[in-house]
């Protein structure tokens, strides 16, 4: 594992910790990798539900909700099914926030239209999905490491915003006058 994914993994599990939150993973060609890096922060529990690990279209329709005619209609690597992907891990994992990841790692299974090293990454909670797209073929090893480390830090900006922007929110309210009409 690499040492930047898991000081990114500690900075999430702080930031989710201090909040109260929880989040897990829905994982295909990372098979696993990112709640691998979650889990290795001591406390991990306390936050980190679970992950699952949808290698095939059957476990992606079955345990994460994605729908057949969307994998008929844009593959399993599409920003599509990175999204029911996240949605998919939020609610079978009652969750509020999730990392999902699907695409060709390689060194095989790449087409012309979605080429080894696409991959895409699916993060965010039920009401802001957000993707990112990884188009570069590095070989299998760092593909998957590029993977997950990109998808720890999309998941640790998201968290920044999110619990920040919820963070400001409350401290106006808190110091907000009160309204004296009655």
């Amino acid at each position: 594992m690499e040492f930047e994914s898991k000081i990114l993994s500690r900075q999430i599990g702080d930031l989710i910790y201090a909040s109260g939150y929880s989040l897990g993973t829905a994982e295909s060609c990372t098979g696993g990798r990112i709640s691998e890096t979650i889990i290795a922060i001591p406390g991990a529990s306390n936050y980190f539900k679970g992950g699952i690990v949808a290698y095939t279209n059957e476990v992606k329709m079955h345990l994460l909700g994605v729908s057949a005619d969307t994998l008929q209609e844009h593959t399993a690597v599409s920003e599509e099914v990175a999204k029911q992907m996240v949605s998919g891990a939020i609610d079978a994992l009652q969750v509020d926030f999730a990392i999902a990841v699907t695409g060709v790692a390689g060194p095989g299974g790449g087409t012309a239209d979605i080429p080894v090293g696409t991959i895409w990454i699916g993060y965010g909670s039920k009401d802001d999905i957000r993707t990112f797209k990884i188009t570069e073929n590095f070989g299998r090893d760092i593909n998957l490491a590029i993977a997950t480390n990109r998808a720890i830090r999309l998941m640790l900006d998201f968290l920044k915003e999110k619990l920040n922007d919820k963070k400001t929110e409350e401290d106006n309210n808190e110091h907000a006058v009160p309204d004296m009409k009655a």
